[in-house]
């Protein structure tokens, strides 16, 4: 979880991969009107994150019926992680990748093809609710390489407890 730019989709996949459980990527869950928002710079209210959060939850409770999975998904307000635990119906487990605004406005600007505009990143970053003090939370610094990355957030995620 984070806000874009943070690397969710690329540390979420190299989770999974090392997990050996199946990944998710949870922008392909938001409904069209979304991110044709998105994309036309107008941030997201939370009437339009209900839905998209209940078909993440709804993934996250198959994944329980399985392995596992892991989905990448920014949840920048307790409410929504909290919204994503109850769908779960169990524990759930969050890796927060926390950044600079200089080291995501990179980021963001060096990306191609991605629908999120870098003007959305100051309306996430206020958004955003950091979780600290939750349970099942492992926050990792995005200032490394994604392999570093993953491996701190695999390491934090063993000691997780509920």
């Amino acid at each position: 979880m984070g806000v874009s730019g943070s690397g969710k989709s690329t540390v979420a996949e190299e989770l999974a991969e090392k997990l050996g459980i199946a990944f998710i990527e949870g922008d392909k869950l938001h409904p069209k009107s979304n991110v044709d928002k998105m994309s036309e710079g107008i941030p997201l209210t939370d009437e339009d994150r209900w839905p998209w959060l209940d078909l993440i939850g709804a993934e996250l409770h198959k994944g329980r019926e399985n392995n596992g999975v892991v989905v990448s998904c920014s949840a920048l307000k307790k409410i929504y992680r909290d919204r994503l635990r109850k769908a779960a119906g169990g524990s759930l487990a969050f890796v927060y990748l926390d950044g600079s605004l200089e080291l995501l406005s990179r980021r963001m600007g060096e990306r191609k093809g991605h629908f999120m505009p870098l003007s959305l990143l100051q309306t996430q970053l206020a958004t955003l609710e950091v979780p600290t003090g939750e349970p099942g939370v492992v926050t990792v610094s995005i200032d490394a390489t994604p392999e570093d990355i993953a491996k701190n957030a695999l390491a934090g995620l063993k000691a997780v407890t509920f």
